[in-house]
């Protein structure tokens, strides 16, 4: 695997945001969140940018935020992204365990959700293969969100790796739209 540097930011950096744009708008071409609501994320103190370098060039990225408090803090991945040319070399593994050991280190969080696309199409298959390989439960509660036409379903990686997730999932989408919530609000 290629030799990679961890970084998390919590203050904006437009430096930083142009070597990941980029990558950001290859893996989510439409739906993503703007840069003006990443940004306000991070102005906010309620997300974080970061990225894995190699020799100098961003090559992977993700975005995350906190829901929870003390022993009841989780982590979201909003998105992670690895470099269209570099995926299947490890980088989204070794991402995801710099994600964990941050956000355990510094926020001793509980448990990793992310949500998926529900989708019985190849593509869909391999990202949740993806995670699971990486040890997230999949649920099987299917959300459909308003605004957004494909349906989701949460995955956890519980941080004690003997908590079950018992839920279908459902509760799991608690902690996601209680952090869209806050994402998407102005100031």
């Amino acid at each position: 695997m290629l030799e990679l540097e961890f970084t998390t930011i919590e203050v904006w950096d437009e430096a930083l945001w142009a070597r990941m744009e980029r990558i950001y708008h290859e893996a989510f071409p439409s739906g993503a969140k703007t840069k003006a609501i990443l940004r306000s994320m991070l102005d906010r103190g309620i997300g974080y940018l970061h990225t894995g370098v190699h020799h100098g060039e961003v090559v992977a990225m993700a975005v995350t935020g906190l829901v929870g408090k003390g022993a009841d803090r989780i982590l979201i991945i909003d998105y992670l992204a690895i470099e269209q040319q570099l995926r299947g070399l490890g980088i989204g593994t070794w991402m995801l365990k710099q994600l964990r050991d941050w956000a355990l280190r510094e926020h001793g969080i509980k448990g990793i959700i992310i949500e998926a696309e529900s989708g019985t199409t190849e593509a869909h298959q391999k990202r949740i293969q993806f995670w699971q390989h990486n040890g997230f439960v999949l649920t099987t509660y299917v959300h459909q969100y308003r605004m957004v036409p494909e349906p989701y379903q949460a995955m956890m990686l519980p941080m004690d790796g003997s908590t079950p997730v018992s839920d279908e999932g459902e509760e799991l989408f608690h902690y996601i739209n209680a952090f869209h919530k806050v994402a998407y609000r102005k100031s």
